[in-house]
């Protein structure tokens, strides 16, 4: 249908509503990633599941999104934007549904996967949908609002939990959604159109075979390394298996006429850099996200609502500054954001390595919200110059290999920072004179006390150099490689 559209179509086309639907959409799929965070433990009681047992509704949520993801560019590329939309938000809202009826483990869990194999799919399309309908010159306000669905999404998730289970059954997580499905879907019927290119590719199972695996078990492995440690044989299993499998995979699409993922975008020097960048941003927002709650229930005792709570203004400021960034962006480039931002971030997250028992809840969330700020002028900035050197042709892929990246980077960055945590709280020697006067009990407290702080302090350490690198790498994302990708586009 895409290939039909033609300039009058592009005229006529109510670009508008039909971004807003999508947008929705991508919103409350990627939402349902950390919805659940603050509910799991009266899940448990109410189940009768151990903890290991409950996290499998959010790893399961997780790992499918994952391998949903590079499938979509394929179906992106078979089926009709319209038809791919409402089958897509249909079956999430069934999953949702399955979830919010469900009263044994299995069936919670089997609804969470059928919701996420519909929610892998959105938010590809969604920026699929933006690059084929937006001109160049003002795609960085588009990406902008799109940027507000990848961060705020899951920075709100705890948060908007948090205060449902206050007051609620933990199934009212679900009621609330199964509304603004029905709305979603009713208002797509009306206003998405067919705006993406059908191909009609053929269907080659090995490769989805392979890529579901492949992705699949780096998620894993990655995922699972931050709680039971990189020695841990299913960690070292899935992240090997993975690996090769992926690559495997790789040498496949190069091979194959029409590949299920276009794997040559990566000759587009922009494109790879942003990539880079943005997978860096996302193990620093991820980690930092997953870090920090940490550290204020296990170590000061704040509640699982006061810590989501803490994470929200800076939610907000992200959500509000990402659409500013974009305009920014079209008007500036990416550079010129990039970097300050980048810089914002590993001040900010340098700021986090002195955390102590005296820190207040004041000063966590006005650093943290001043972080999100500078993460919100790098994250859809370089990943909008980035995408834009894609060919017209390749948008699908283009955007799958990008959600794809960040969905992996996100484990990779939360386990590489829970590992970093652990070993340092180990290797921890105390200051024996600080222990001077105290009885046993009092002296074990605060060595624990300091071990665990040494551990959250090194995490960050980490994160602050991470952001650095991203500064760097930024740098290169110059006006002068831009003209150049843009030529290599011309020439493609």
């Amino acid at each position: 249908m895409g290939e039909q559209i033609n300039n009058f179509d592009k005229e006529n086309l109510k670009t508008g509503p039909m971004l807003a639907v999508l947008l929705i959409g991508a919103f409350v799929g990627i939402l349902n990633e950390t919805l659940l965070a603050t509910a799991l433990p009266s899940i448990m009681d109410d189940l009768g599941v151990t903890e290991n047992k409950v996290q499998w509704l959010t790893t399961a949520f997780l790992l499918t999104n994952g391998v949903m993801i590079p499938i979509s560019a394929f179906l992106i590329e078979r089926f009709t934007t319209r038809k791919l939309f409402l089958t897509a938000f249909s079956i999430f809202g069934l999953g949702t549904f399955i979830s919010s009826i469900a009263h044994v483990f299995p069936v919670l869990l089997a609804g969470r996967i059928v919701q996420a194999t519909g929610s892998g799919i959105m938010l590809p399309l969604m920026m699929t949908v933006i690059l084929t309908v937006i001109p160049k010159e003002r795609r960085g306000r588009a990406m902008g609002m799109a940027g507000i669905v990848i961060s705020f999404g899951p920075a709100i998730g705890p948060t908007l939990s948090g205060l449902i289970i206050e007051f609620f059954h933990w199934r009212a997580l679900f009621y609330v959604v199964l509304p603004i499905v029905v709305l979603t879907v009713v208002l797509a019927f009306f206003y998405v159109k067919n705006v993406t290119r059908v191909t009609k590719p053929k269907i080659d199972i090995l490769s989805i075979l392979l890529s579901s695996f492949g992705f699949g078990g780096l998620l894993y492995g990655f995922s699972t390394a931050g709680e039971h440690g990189w020695e841990d044989k299913i960690v070292v299993i899935s992240i090997i298996a993975g690996a090769v499998i992926l690559a495997l995979f790789i040498w496949r699409q190069l091979k194959l006429a029409t590949p299920l993922l276009q794997f040559k975008v990566f000759k587009f020097n922009i494109f790879t850099l942003a990539l880079i960048i943005t997978m860096i941003v996302m193990m620093s927002m991820i980690g930092a996200e997953m870090v920090l709650p940490m550290y204020m229930q296990t170590l000061r005792g704040f509640s699982a609502l006061e810590s989501g709570l803490m994470l929200l203004p800076g939610a907000i400021v992200m959500g509000i500054m990402s659409p500013i960034t974009g305009m920014l962006f079209d008007k500036f480039g990416a550079r010129k954001l990039a970097v300050p931002g980048l810089a914002i971030v590993a001040v900010t997250t340098f700021v986090f390595t002195n955390l102590s028992m005296d820190t207040s809840f004041a000063f966590m969330t006005t650093i943290y919200a001043i972080r999100m700020f500078g993460l919100a002028m790098a994250m859809m900035p370089v990943m909008t110059a980035g995408l834009n050197q894609i060919p017209d042709a390749w948008h699908a892929h283009g955007s799958a290999m990008a959600n794809t990246l960040q969905q992996v980077a996100g484990s990779i960055g939360t386990a590489i920072l829970f590992t970093i945590l652990t070993t340092s709280m180990s290797n921890y020697k105390p200051d024996l004179s600080i222990l001077a006067g105290l009885s046993e009990k009092e002296a074990e407290l605060q060595v624990a006390n300091n071990a665990m702080l040494h551990g959250y302090n090194s995490a960050f350490l980490f994160a602050s150099i991470l952001s650095l690198v991203g500064m760097v790498i930024a740098l290169f994302v110059t006006e002068k490689a831009e003209q150049k990708a843009a030529k290599m586009e011309k020439a493609t």
